[in-house]
């Protein structure tokens, strides 16, 4: 699928602009295996780099302007780059927009280019196609005219870039798709960048997003009060417990003493954060050992956490989740992402994909009168120069 995607944007670079491309570069969404809402709560999370990508062909254009064509939307614009850079009421070519200004502004020099790109994660699956699209434009920039630049400042700027834009997102998506390795999760810890990885070998079962394509707009509001939430639920920790610092510091005995200290709400957003943090530390030894129905447990316990304490999930999702469960061919499952919406992630016994697709598809449209969409995904590398 990829091999084909690669052909095609190659062609229309070279229809486009009557020359070869320069440079080529892959870009891949990403998925979380666990610790989710754990990222601004000073946990880990456990994200890879899947094998959909953004594919990217590059040429420098000799002037100080740029061109770059969306060939899926079948639009494009130029930009001068010796104007100030400012936001634009086409929506995706800020994403560029903010990765032209952030290099600028970080004192990177570099001259006009020509690019188009294509893709084929899907887009508002929460597969972060806008970190890809982000990533994919430094790295491509960085290569083209040998920019200095680690993985790491790649990461950070596409996470600036798209608070340019206006999304305050975290660092996990930048930063999976940059540091992404084949059969590899990432341990992250999103305040200090420190990373390890864990083996990802899935053997005996596939990885399949359920995409449930509902969004609910509560997510925004929420996910605000989830933050006043446990903000308030870390302080009175501290106040009992002098010695904790954070919450990956506070143990489950101690949230446990204070129940009565909490109010009700707040008490369940803690007790899901704190043994959130400690699912990702089992899932690490868990995948490590090559335990996948252990991981498969630790998934279902993540989902029930989100759905009946942290409160994100949605009739939809936890239908899916409750059914998966009830099925001796999926060994976990959990809503991925922010929540209210969005994908579920899957462990599937191999050979039993295609039954899976077909029960689940009849039920979700017998149920809610929604098509059910699948995603087959395998953890894949990192942005990288074809």
């Amino acid at each position: 699928m990829n091999d084909i995607l690669i052909q095609n944007t190659t062609a229309f670079f070279e229809k486009s602009f009557g020359t070869s491309p320069e440079k080529t570069v892959l870009s891949p969404g990403r998925i979380n295996i666990i610790g989710e809402h754990i990222d601004y709560n000073d946990g880990y999370v456990l994200p890879a780099a899947i094998d959909k990508i953004i594919c990217f062909a590059f040429g420098k254009k000799n002037s100080k302007t740029s061109k770059v064509i969306a060939i899926d939307l079948n639009e494009e614009f130029e930009i001068d780059l010796t104007q100030e850079v400012k936001l634009s009421d086409v929506v995706w070519t800020n994403y560029i927009r903010g990765v032209i200004k952030q290099l600028q502004d970080n004192g990177f020099s570099f001259e006009g280019f020509n690019c188009v790109f294509s893709s084929n994660i899907p887009v508002g699956s929460g597969l972060s196609s806008s970190a890809a699209l982000e990533c994919g434009m430094i790295f491509g920039i960085k290569s083209l005219f040998d920019l200095k630049l680690e993985k790491k400042d790649i990461a950070l700027l596409g996470q600036k870039a798209e608070h340019w834009v206006g999304i305050n997102c975290g660092i996990m998506d930048q930063f999976s798709s940059v540091h992404g390795l084949e059969n590899k999760v990432i341990q992250l810890d999103c305040n200090t960048l420190d990373f390890e990885y864990h083996n990802a070998d899935f053997k005996d079962y596939s990885l399949i997003l359920f995409d449930s394509n509902v969004k609910h707009s509560l997510f925004t509001s929420e996910y605000n009060t989830r933050r006043i939430e446990c903000e308030e639920g870390l302080s009175i920790i501290k106040s009992h417990f002098p010695e904790v610092k954070s919450f990956r510091d506070a143990t489950e005995e101690q949230v446990l003493s204070l129940k009565d200290k909490f109010s009700g709400k707040v008490f369940s957003r803690v007790h899901f954060v704190v043994k959130e943090i400690n699912r990702v530390i089992k899932a690490c030894k868990a995948l490590d050992a090559g335990n996948i129905e252990l991981l498969g447990e630790l998934l279902f316990e993540t989902h029930y956490g989100l759905s009946q304490e942290y409160e994100v999930s949605c009739e939809e999702l936890d239908m899916l989740v409750d059914t998966a469960k009830e099925d001796e061919t999926i060994v976990g499952s959990r809503l991925m992402g922010g929540g209210f919406g969005g994908c579920t992630i899957n462990l599937v016994k191999k050979g039993h994909e295609n039954e899976v697709k077909r029960k689940f598809s009849k039920l979700y449209l017998d149920t809610f009168g929604i098509e059910l969409k699948f995603y087959d995904v395998k953890i894949s590398n990192g942005t990288t120069l074809l």
